[in-house]
């Protein structure tokens, strides 16, 4: 993983460079082409850690971005006017406030649908996630007061530190910020015993219960994590467009993150945020060429995902001569040095249940 960590810190060193060569390029929609990739670099990476850490496909994580968008709305729209939220919860416009309470509530829909959904395996877990995602969807499409269908428009942001959010390198600064400790946090995970955990889940999670770990509380925290990392993107692309609708939530975002995360390396720290930048990147070029730019994207990535054996994560390493594989790119059925191996008799790293039997 350290070459991840060193792809991660030159990637932000470069993104650092944005606003600087902005200007030069005269190119206005440069800052806020960059803030929407940060901005989705986040949420695919925390899709990743259900994706790429566990083996978790949910095809429903769109509906944790869309929450954490509706929390800015909702609480801007009583801001407005003036009423607090269910006679409790007073409005804001302040994203120190709206964002906090947007990973709370993510976290918190993560933690209900993950208890749920997590019961289950296979085809049934990914349908049970998507119908989730679908209630919420018509839910918000029903809901008038805040716009139904047609969404919701942001007006009025409030500074931030004394910084206006309508300037779009300060926003782009939030977001970069953001994504650099989401990366930080995502880094010290997979290196942690939880992180180890989950890899042991993805490789085969019978295995992991023969050596006694419970795996299902390591599945729901995992959830909740993703849940959480997937609102506060969603808060923050709200702010940047200044309008929320659910089609946030809808399962086509889910399937477009999904995408990133594929596209840029399944399971590596720094793929989803190049998947990310790839696809944010081809759509606004290809859709500024012509109306029927969707044709030209699909070949694409069909060609990227089946030509760059690993995502452009592992075309990149390739490329720059890296030949060692990192721990979560292995082949299925490998385990890096340090995991629990087939047969171990025993899994120092790994918290057995009292009386369990080690795995031999």
């Amino acid at each position: 993983m350290k070459d991840e960590r060193a792809w991660a810190v030159l990637l932000l060193a470069l993104a650092a460079f944005v606003p600087v060569v902005a200007p030069m390029l005269d190119s206005p929609a440069t800052v806020a082409l960059a803030t929407r990739i940060a901005i989705y670099a986040i949420a695919a990476s925390s899709l990743n850690l259900l994706l790429g850490g566990g083996g978790l496909v949910s095809f429903g994580h769109a509906a944790y971005y869309g929450l954490g968008g509706y929390v800015v709305g909702i609480l801007y729209a009583h801001y407005v006017s003036g009423e607090a939220f269910l006679g409790v919860i007073p409005g804001s416009n302040d994203l120190l406030v709206t964002l906090p309470l947007a990973i709370l509530v993510g976290g918190l829909g993560a933690l209900v649908i993950g208890a749920l959904s997590l019961r289950t395996s296979g085809v049934q877990f990914i349908m049970i996630t998507l119908a989730f995602a679908q209630m919420l969807f018509f839910l918000f499409v029903s809901l008038k007061a805040y716009g139904g269908d047609d969404g919701l428009a942001i007006r009025r942001v409030a500074p931030v530190f004394g910084l206006n959010l309508r300037d779009p390198a300060t926003l782009y600064w939030i977001s970069l910020g953001l994504l650099a400790a989401w990366l930080f946090l995502m880094d010290r995970v997979s290196r942690s015993r939880f992180g180890r955990v989950l890899a042991g889940i993805r490789q085969g999670e019978r295995r992991m219960a023969a050596i006694g770990v419970r795996t299902y509380p390591y599945k729901l925290v995992a959830f909740v994590i993703a849940g959480m990392g997937a609102a506060m993107a969603g808060a923050l692309m709200v702010n940047q467009a200044r309008f929320v609708s659910p089609d946030m939530m809808h399962w086509t975002k889910s399937g477009e993150l999904m995408v990133m995360v594929i596209l840029g390396g399944l399971g590596t720290l720094v793929g989803p945020a190049l998947g990310a930048a790839a696809l944010v990147t081809l759509e606004y070029t290809l859709s500024g060429l012509t109306e029927h730019w969707q044709f030209i994207l699909g070949p694409i990535l069909v060609l990227v995902v089946l030509f760059a054996r690993g995502g452009l994560m592992g075309a990149v390493r390739r490329i720059a001569g890296m030949r060692g594989r990192a721990p979560d790119a292995l082949p299925a059925g490998e385990l890096p040095a340090g995991r629990v191996q087939p047969g171990d008799r025993a899994a120092p790293d790994l918290p057995l249940r009292e009386g369990a039997a080690p795995h031999g």
